[in-house]
């Protein structure tokens, strides 16, 4: 496995510039400490530093990720000692912007710390502990393309010469060497079995759960209503994988408020001097219907309001601030009421 230095400035606010699709890139976000403001007693930042924490800001615990973490754990035990078929996988599914990337990027993280912490690195120049590999499915992904994402995340160098053969052979020694327990792969509604190309990439990831000793775990868009499942080939996923679906939190859920708690937990988070606690929890109701309930679309009017209250300098979330902010395009679509009367 190939590593890049992570030189860098010692409290600079800009982020890494790594993908977390390289294992140096998912490194630095799994031990990265999480944004947050600053607690009791601790002194205020400056301007410069709290808009680096609304931009990074801070990923709250949904339903999808704890049935997500929960699932992937009792399979990653179920499969620990299987050698000779894949072990069991899941799918996590859902419409856009309901939280599926950060859901997997969330589970990866502890997996990733838990090991690293029971497993450290030998001194001098031994090679760290890899127990999570996180791979991006390409556009038109063919099996080498698809390989070759593989390869990218443990810097496995690939040139125009490199055979398929060669380069599946490669990846597979380096992730059994290194030790992967848990495989990650996103954007695998990208993947079309109905294609020559994608008939050839989806018989690639049956042979590579077969030949990697790790659960692999999917997202993607709806996956459910794409070729994924369709023919043999579908067949053959849909016996080896379990769904764990995401969407749009509800307003309500019995007795409970999924969508409220959820903002209450991200107005916690707001570093902002002169903002009213509570104001964000009264605006529910309008913050539901204008994002749809999506988490994403949530996240992003909350992070783009908070931002424009630090520029502006009023340093607080009000209704019109929320109103002046403009949403994907997915959440705009939707009816967004008027504001009236006074603003808080």
């Amino acid at each position: 496995m190939n590593s890049t230095n992570a030189a860098g400035t010692a409290g600079t606010l800009e982020p890494a510039p790594y993908a977390v699709d390289t294992w140096h890139g998912f490194q630095t976000f799994a031990t990265a400490p999480a944004p947050a403001p600053p607690g009791p007693g601790e002194p205020e930042r400056g301007v410069e530093e709290r808009l680096a924490c609304h931009s990074a800001f801070v990923t709250v615990r949904t339903p999808a990720i704890d049935t997500l973490a929960l699932s992937v754990r009792r399979l990653m035990l179920l499969g620990r000692h299987q050698r000779t078929t894949a072990r069991p996988g899941l799918i996590l599914t859902g419409p856009a912007a309901t939280g599926k990337t950060t859901a997997l990027l969330e589970v990866g993280r502890p997996c990733h710390l838990a090991h690293t912490r029971q497993h450290p690195a030998p001194p001098g120049n031994g090679q760290p502990a890899v127990p999570v590999a996180y791979v991006l499915v390409p556009p038109g992904a063919s099996a080498k393309t698809l390989t070759a994402g593989f390869a990218r995340y443990l810097g496995i160098p690939v040139t125009a010469r490199t055979t398929q053969a060669q380069l599946m052979h490669a990846v597979t020694h380096t992730y059994n060497t290194a030790g992967v327990r848990l495989v990650l792969i996103d954007e695998i509604h990208r993947l079309n079995p109905r294609t020559t190309t994608g008939a050839e990439a989806a018989d690639l990831l049956k042979d590579l759960t077969e030949r990697i000793g790790a659960t692999f775990v999917y997202a993607g868009i709806d996956v459910t209503n794409t070729p994924l499942f369709s023919g043999v080939r579908g067949a053959q996923l849909a016996a080896r994988t379990s769904l764990v679906e995401t969407g749009a939190l509800p307003a309500r859920l019995g007795t409970r408020r999924p969508f409220t708690d959820l903002v209450t937990d991200m107005e916690t988070a707001l570093d902002l001097r002169r903002h009213r606690p509570g104001t964000l929890s009264r605006h529910a109701p309008y913050l539901h219907q204008r994002t749809a309930g999506r988490i994403g679309s949530l996240a992003r009017l909350i992070r783009e309001a908070a931002l424009t209250a630090i520029l502006d300098g009023t340093e607080r979330i009000t209704k019109a601030t929320l109103e002046a902010v403009r949403l994907d395009h997915l959440a705009e679509t939707h009816p967004t009421p008027r504001l009236r009367g006074r603003t808080r």
